[in-house]
């Protein structure tokens, strides 16, 4: 009984430390959309690994089955994943994330500069957050991984035909995968520049546009004795 209950406090620390970094990515969300009227963040998710997963991974890596060893040897129990528009978004979120001043980075991997063999492309890092409990302060691990639009749909179909071969793909399908990785990451690319064209192009046709006319002194007054009014 008791470890249960330990072992119940220990995944709710895990879920609570998935809702403090969720808040910190919803209100960066909310600030893009409502002040830059754009947000590089297109949607998010986060998943808990389940306890029946969480110790059968403990027994693949042959860690002792208490608590101080689950936490120090599997770093993915919680975990967040933010999918963005675009390559240059995913790392400036990134940014953004980490360099609050309650985030610890205790590694960061970057396979979209240093993609996996097969063609996976992804940022992830590992971090820790403060969680405060009734009685204590706990640093909690959470895996953020942060990708594009292309490298998620890329990642998604791959998983599931990694489990529907049981981990044993064949060779010319693992060819098949890795290429279309490629042309992902062109498509990436592409969308990319697009991107930055239209934005240069409204930036420009801002500079050419005529001077707003100034208003009117009595309306500027008219305006300001309306606000007095109301205030």
């Amino acid at each position: 009984m008791r470890f249960r209950a330990e072992f119940t406090r220990f995944m709710m620390s895990y879920q609570f430390g998935i809702a403090e970094l969720m808040t910190k990515i919803n209100i960066l969300k909310d600030e893009f959309t409502h002040i830059h009227h754009y947000s590089p963040i297109e949607h998010v998710t986060s998943r808990l690994k389940s306890p029946q997963s969480l110790l059968q991974k403990a027994q693949r890596k042959d860690s002792p089955i208490t608590l101080d060893d689950i936490r120090k040897n599997i770093v993915d129990i919680a975990g967040v994943r933010i999918t963005c528009s675009f390559i240059k978004d995913t790392y400036r979120i990134a940014d953004m994330l980490t360099n609050q001043s309650d985030v610890t980075v205790t590694e960061i991997r970057d396979y979209i500069a240093n993609p996996k063999p097969n063609g996976y492309k992804s940022l992830h890092i590992l971090l820790e957050l403060p969680v405060f409990m009734s009685d204590r302060v706990e640093q909690v691990p959470i895996e953020l991984q942060i990708r594009t639009i292309a490298m998620d749909f890329w990642a998604s179909l791959e998983h599931k035909i990694y489990y529907k071969y049981g981990g044993e793909v064949p060779a010319g399908l693992t060819d098949e995968l890795t290429e279309a990785a490629e042309v992902a990451n062109r498509l990436d690319v592409k969308m990319e520049r697009l991107h930055e064209e239209i934005t240069q192009a409204k930036v420009e046709s801002q500079l050419d546009a005529p001077p707003l006319l100034p208003l009117p002194i009595e309306l500027l007054e008219s305006l300001a004795q309306r606000y007095r009014e109301t205030s």
